[in-house]
């Protein structure tokens, strides 16, 4: 019964009568949630966030970090960071803990860092210049670690981030995604630890920086390749997509009530049945090689 509760308030999202801000269920982790299951369920071409044989997908998993504080008040600590989406041959710690693991025999860990209009995070209280893309990398580097998995043994290892083309487009993620970028704010990282953290830079760090492929993929390319091999469900998260940049536009835009910003007007679901965002002639994702 509370289930079906549940269902009738998400419908209630997309029906014009919701009971909690639609952005709920509109925005990047349910948009990545139903884009990674498809690719989990296809059967045919691998792509970039496709599961290997016998891996899996988790959404909002907790990723370790190298630079957990050593006391209480640690100047140079942080927490732990959670990923969008993590892919791979992973487990999960018990229904009241997201904690990764890796396999002992992983081949695949993929992350997954989702974006509608935000930038990638500008770092963290006591490490300022350490943005998310080196955290994330750095996360990587830990995870395999404590899992003693060498990342040059990983046949699949990377970092994606999803938004939408324009953004892309932009350049908005692209200086931040450079592996020289994120090996010098590693070792930037690192080096207040005077020693300390010098073995990990060198037998984690710097390996894991050496095998990742980090790249930004945009949605429509990924929409479009789900529509090329399932049209319907492919419809289907193009409209869902619609609707998340709807209800995902800067905060900025809906402070205001007016014409731009459709704030002093009820939401009516039907006006973005037909919307797509998708350009007129969309490219899709290249299949990976066998």
């Amino acid at each position: 019964m509370i289930l079906d509760r549940v269902r009738a308030m998400l419908a209630a999202c997309e029906g014009g009568r919701p009971a909690f801000p639609p952005g709920t269920l509109f925005g990047e982790a349910w948009l990545t949630r139903v884009v990674v299951d498809w690719f989990e369920r296809h059967g045919g071409d691998r792509y970039p966030m496709s599961p290997a044989a016998g891996a899996r997908w988790f959404s909002e998993a907790w990723l370790p970090s190298a630079f957990l504080p050593r006391y209480r008040g640690d100047q140079l600590g942080e927490s732990r960071t959670h990923a969008d989406a993590a892919v791979g041959h992973f487990k999960i710690g018990d229904p009241g803990s997201s904690g990764l693991t890796l396999a002992p025999d992983a081949r695949q860990f993929i992350l997954i860092e989702a974006k509608l209009f935000a930038r990638l995070s500008a770092g963290v209280k006591n490490a300022p210049g350490f943005d998310q893309a080196a955290r994330t990398v750095a996360c990587m580097a830990e995870v395999l670690r404590r899992s003693g998995r060498p990342p040059a043994e990983m046949d699949d290892l990377a970092f994606l981030v999803l938004a939408p083309r324009a953004r892309i487009d932009d350049g908005v993620f692209a200086r931040d995604t450079t592996l020289e970028a994120i090996r010098a704010k590693g070792r930037a990282r690192v080096a207040p630890y005077q020693g300390e953290r010098d073995a990990w830079l060198a037998d984690w760090f710097e390996p894991t920086v050496d095998r990742v492929e980090v790249r930004s993929l945009a949605w429509e390319e990924v929409i479009e390749t789900i529509a090329f091999h399932d049209p319907v469900t492919g419809q289907a998260i193009d409209a869902f997509y619609g609707k998340c940049l709807h209800f995902g536009r800067p905060a900025q835009r809906s402070a205001y009530p007016g014409p731009r910003a459709g704030c002093n007007r009820p939401w009516d679901g039907r006006k973005l049945e037909a919307a797509s965002p998708l350009p007129p002639d969309p490219r899709r994702l290249e299949p990976l090689p066998n």
